[in-house]
């Protein structure tokens, strides 16, 4: 499941609500651009719980309480940007994006979420948010009744865009 946030904070209350149905930080994929980790999470000290936990986990020892801020930031320091594209992806979803071969062509971010089982119109509408700034983030649900929350709270919290594939569709990808 994938949805796009149009800001910082509707995306950290999306991942709060990911990890309050009991996922990890470690089930949860996230898609920024360069340009908006720098206006919204500018260096400086994280102050939400998504970015502690991501931090603590990619060893960058940042002060508990941070959030997304901190996950990005942390993830970033640790060398997680997209080669020759200007985003950064975190998560399962930033496999992705491994394979090399992106030569910084901004196509390549559709092509990647392709393979990863996102329909082609969604994920150019992934693409053109992400450019204008928005941040996409994805979990796969373990059961329908996680889907169907997520989807609910998801919309109430400003996520648009939200793909839900069913669970067999899903394949446990994102």
């Amino acid at each position: 499941m994938t949805g796009i946030f149009p800001d910082s904070e509707s995306a950290d209350r999306a991942y709060a609500c990911v990890l309050g149905r009991g996922y990890s930080d470690r089930e949860v994929s996230l898609l920024i651009s360069d340009e908006s980790r720098a206006r919204y999470f500018p260096p400086s000290e994280p102050k939400t719980e998504l970015g502690t936990k991501a931090a603590q986990g990619a060893g960058v020892g940042l002060v508990a309480g941070a959030g997304i801020g901190a996950l990005l930031a942390g993830l970033a320091a640790a060398g997680v940007a997209v080669p020759g594209l200007p985003i950064i992806a975190i998560g399962p979803l930033a496999a992705a994006f491994a394979g090399g071969g992106t030569g910084g062509a901004l196509g390549a971010i559709v092509g990647a979420l392709i393979g990863r089982g996102i329909p082609e119109e969604r994920a150019k509408l992934y693409e053109r948010g992400i450019n204008e700034g928005g941040i996409v983030l994805g979990v796969t649900p373990r059961t329908e009744a996680d889907a169907d929350y997520f989807e609910r709270e998801w919309s109430r919290l400003g996520g648009t865009e939200i793909y839900r594939p069913s669970l067999y569709e899903a394949g446990r990808r994102v």
